[in-house]
């Protein structure tokens, strides 16, 4: 692929990574844009500058300054980092290249850097939105007593790498982890983004986005959103479709209260399972919360059933 077709501002070709990069990268072309995402404002209005800065290189230029095109994206499971990246390349209209991390430490031990060196040939030369999801895995501290040699090298490589200019990609790197980042790793990035389990109102709108066709009107949404609290937003989205699920199994359209909570339910149990295995929690605490859930789940099915019967 000519380097001059790629750095122009034209349309990116459709490419797939061939030879060594084909156990490297992965190749996708998104067409979701920034308006399908669920994220504080302050969160859309740094992801919308992304997209302009990258629009008005031109612009830029005149000024002596330039776009900024390396972002590290930090914050818990689920709450939209990798769809955020996928949503800057359907913007631009990009590729989306996922750098297989795991592959590429646990695979080629010995050889990391020079296949590093490969993902970042094509970051130059192939224009798109290179997304290192779960960075942590290259990228914790060097000081890190359990660190091996062969790992400080990469990660030093890839912090070289990543102060290299050219191309016209943008690095998107996400962690669920950002307290064990190495400090060298951070000053490498333009933009640092963090981001956070949805409060009440962005569950609702997830909700509301999910259930789009769906009658919602009778949902009492203030017992749903404090239920849910403590989701992220990928679990969120898939209570709404379990809810829908069921209620489309029952020949319905209509969304209730006690179908979001029972779905909201199950997502909460599989949290609890996930997130730390052998911990345990305040009986007191557990046996409180569990009769709150079941004193609310009592009242919702007793006015669905009042309400059907009538």
């Amino acid at each position: 692929m000519p380097k001059s077709n790629q750095l122009r501002g034209g349309p990116t070709p459709i490419v797939s990574p061939r030879g060594e990069l084909s156990d490297l990268i992965r190749a996708s072309y998104p067409t979701n844009k920034l308006v399908d995402l669920v994220l504080p404002a302050r969160l859309q209005k740094e992801l919308e500058a992304i997209v302009k800065e990258s629009r008005s290189v031109a612009r830029l230029e005149e000024s002596g300054l330039r776009p900024r095109r390396h972002l590290l994206l930090a914050g818990p499971p689920g709450t939209g980092k990798t769809l955020s990246a996928s949503a800057i390349a359907g913007e631009l209209k990009y590729p989306l290249f996922t750098v297989l991390l795991h592959g590429l430490i646990s695979k080629f031990m010995g050889e990391t850097a020079q296949k590093l060196r490969l993902v970042f040939d094509s970051i130059v030369n192939h224009r798109g939105v290179y997304l290192f999801d779960e960075i942590d895995a290259l990228a914790g501290t060097r000081t890190n007593s359990n660190d091996v040699g062969e790992a400080r090298r990469v990660l030093n490589s890839f912090l070289q790498f990543l102060d290299e200019k050219g191309g016209g990609s943008i690095v998107v790197a996400t962690t669920n982890l950002p307290q064990i980042l190495d400090h060298a790793i951070l000053r490498r990035f333009d933009v640092v983004l963090k981001y956070e389990l949805p409060d009440e109102t962005a569950i609702k709108a997830t909700f509301s986005r999910r259930l789009i066709g769906f009658d919602i009107g009778s949902v009492e949404w203030k017992i749903v959103t404090q239920r849910a609290l403590g989701l992220s937003t990928s679990d969120v989205v898939i209570a709404a479709e379990d809810a829908a699920r069921a209620v489309v199994l029952h020949g319905g359209r209509g969304i209730e209260t006690g179908d979001l909570l029972l779905a909201i339910d199950s997502r909460h149990l599989l949290q609890e399972i996930g997130v730390d295995f052998g911990a345990k929690k305040p009986k007191s605490l557990s046996r409180s919360r569990n009769r709150k859930k079941s004193a609310v789940s009592r009242k919702v099915r007793e006015r669905k059933v009042t309400k059907r019967r009538n």
